[in-house]
């Protein structure tokens, strides 16, 4: 068997398409989904937060009933309990599912790339997308876990004679996606420029998904974002994978998202420093703003390489769409040198080596991903790129930049070998962009990461951070304090530190979960492997179709794989139940105890 299995198909449905005679009841459900977990908490903050106005909002957008369409998808007895299936209504499809002997229809594709959910996995009342591990739940369409920050729509169902019928917006079977209410700042004039409730430093996920939480929990006080980048918030993991995107082209949400929602956004805004006695952030151009409550999301920044010669033309740290651009541009049909073999170098390499003349990667291990995925998964990945024209220069380092009229022409080794180039890309790792909190009280470690809890505080209170610059207590590794810079791990920071600013706290527990492509393959991980003792591989490497488990002692605290999807998405569940999955369970090349009934 070798770990991996075939899925069957989504069936063909028939469907007989009923035009509602008369208008029927909209749907009952929230947007928002179950109650929210605010119901019996009490936020902090200035005295109103809640209005009677916010509640009576119209939840369904969708109210004529020629915007409906409804059609009968499949006999009572087609699916099984635990069992998806994809169903056409002709205008649209949903993902029709059956638990507990009930029916329910959501959204099929998720929100995030547009993954086909029917061949993720259902679990418990949700579904876990089979690409990058969000979850939704089947009785509201909520994303519960990340990436990506707008849910599924609901859709009406139905049981008449032994047919199933789904009824849905036509509107929403063409978005399939949805963004959650949210209330607005009141009386945003009386507000002093200088002074926010919440102050969230850094616009990416960590900090946008806080700000989008606060507003559909209800808080309707001043939210400002400030960061020093010059764009909307934009979806970074897709800059090295796709470097002539635009930042229009990656952004996250648009301008009008802002400013319908009342989220002020400082762009080119960069903080100097946070006094938490008297709870104000200073900005480079001297501007100082106060803050009830402040969310530190500054993310990482890249290790400078200090050689001679570094200061030439054309040697770049991938931080910026421009940045990007100008690598695609200037390394067409030229020679591109990539420094580090970490998942950026790697993914910034496999990009080039379409459009380069040559490509040639520097690293310091003897493989790429040693350390994250082992040395023979490492080994494939490297001999995949080698059958690509991609030259290795591995346990290896640069010497020197040399240029040309201030241009770059070679990257010479410490080895003594010559490499000609008129592009490099540094992507030798990153620290934590935390610098301006050295004298400010807030508790860091000897490498700069701030320490949070469970509930992203630090020790300050009314002070939060998440994402790349923290380590937090990890639950899959008895609560161990890690570092996880995972685009997933910082939506799931965001979102639990605006619960805790609004007083409900919520204890994080997800499973970390990430993602790598390169060459059109893709790389799924899920859980947190580090230190691993001891690699057990099923499938086939040579044919890029495997699952590799990482072991420590005799329990496994990662996976793996190539693909064989949705294996990653099933073990993540196993992670998030609590179960351990022991070293003898994935031995023996049984996966018997991961295939459910899943999709028809």
């Amino acid at each position: 068997m070798g770990g991996c299995f075939s899925k069957p198909k989504p069936v063909e449905v028939k469907v007989e398409v009923v035009v509602p005679d008369k208008e029927k009841e909209t749907e009952k459900m929230s947007p928002n989904g179950k109650a929210s977990p605010l119901a019996n908490c009490r936020p902090n903050g200035t005295a109103k937060h809640f209005h009677d106005d916010d509640k009576s909002i119209t939840l369904s957008p969708y109210q004529n009933p020629r915007d409906f369409v409804e059609a009968a998808v499949c006999h009572v007895k087609d699916l099984e309990n635990g069992q998806m299936r994809e169903v056409d209504l002709g205008c649209g499809k949903a993902l029709l599912i059956k638990e507990r002997g009930e029916y329910c229809a959501i959204g099929h594709k998720c929100p995030h790339y547009g993954a086909p959910l029917v061949k993720g996995v259902l679990s418990k009342g949700r579904v876990r997308c089979p690409w990058h591990g969000a979850c939704f739940s089947t009785a509201t369409g909520d994303i519960e876990d990340f990436p990506g920050l707008d849910s599924l729509p609901k859709f009406q169902v139905r049981v008449e004679k032994d047919k199933v019928y789904v009824r849905a917006s036509k509107q929403a079977l063409q978005s399939q996606k949805r963004t959650k209410v949210m209330t607005k700042c009141t009386a945003l004039s009386n507000y002093s420029t200088g002074f926010s409730n919440v102050l969230i430093i850094g616009a990416g996920p960590v900090g946008l998904m806080c700000a989008e939480t606060l507003r559909q929990e209800g808080f309707s006080d001043r939210i400002v974002m400030c960061t020093a980048d010059k764009h909307l918030p934009y979806d970074k993991p897709k800059l090295s994978k796709s470097l002539e995107s635009t930042a229009e082209q990656l952004k996250l949400r648009s301008l009008e998202f802002f400013q319908t929602h009342d989220i002020e956004l400082l762009k080119e805004k960069e903080v100097v420093s946070v006094d938490v006695k008297i709870k104000t952030v200073t900005f480079q151009d001297g501007l100082k703003m106060e803050y009830s409550n402040l969310l530190v999301a500054t993310g990482s920044k890249p290790k400078l390489l200090n050689c001679k010669g570094k200061d030439v033309e054309n040697v770049f740290y991938l931080r910026t769409p421009e940045d990007a651009n100008h690598i695609a541009k200037l390394a067409s049909n030229k020679n591109a040198v990539v420094v580090g073999a970490s998942y950026v170098g790697m993914e910034v390499a496999a990009y080039l080596a379409e459009n380069a003349h040559s490509v040639s990667v520097i690293g310091l291990e003897a493989v790429p991903f040693r350390k994250a995925l082992g040395e023979k998964v490492g080994k494939a990945i490297m001999k995949m790129f080698e059958n690509n024209r991609v030259k290795f220069y591995m346990l290896n380092e640069v010497a020197e930049l040399r240029g040309h009229l201030g241009k770059l022409k070679e990257v010479v080794l410490n080895s003594g070998k010559v490499l000609r180039a008129d592009v490099c890309v540094i992507g030798a790792g990153s620290v934590p962009a935390t610098s301006f909190l050295k004298h400010s009280g807030i508790h860091m470690d000897s490498k700069g990461f701030i320490t949070v809890n469970k509930l992203m505080q630090t020790n300050v209170p009314g002070v939060f951070a998440g994402g790349d610059v923290v380590t937090f207590p990890l639950f899959l590794r008895n609560n161990k304090k890690v570092n996880v810079p995972h685009w997933q791990m910082a939506h799931m920071h965001g979102r639990i530190a605006a619960l805790s600013i609004l007083g409900c706290p919520l204890e994080i527990n997800t499973v970390p979960y990430f993602w790598t492509a390169m060459f059109g393959k893709s790389i799924r991980y899920a859980g947190h492997g580090e230190g691993f003792d001891d690699v057990i591989i099923q499938g086939d490497l040579d044919e890029l179709k495997f699952v590799a488990f990482y072991t420590k002692s005799e329990e496994v605290v990662a996976v793996a794989s190539m693909n064989c999807d949705p294996i990653v998405s099933k073990v993540a569940e196993v992670f998030k139940s609590g179960k351990a999955i022991r070293k003898r369970d994935v031995e023996t090349g049984d996966m018997s105890w991961l295939i459910g009934k899943g999709t028809q």
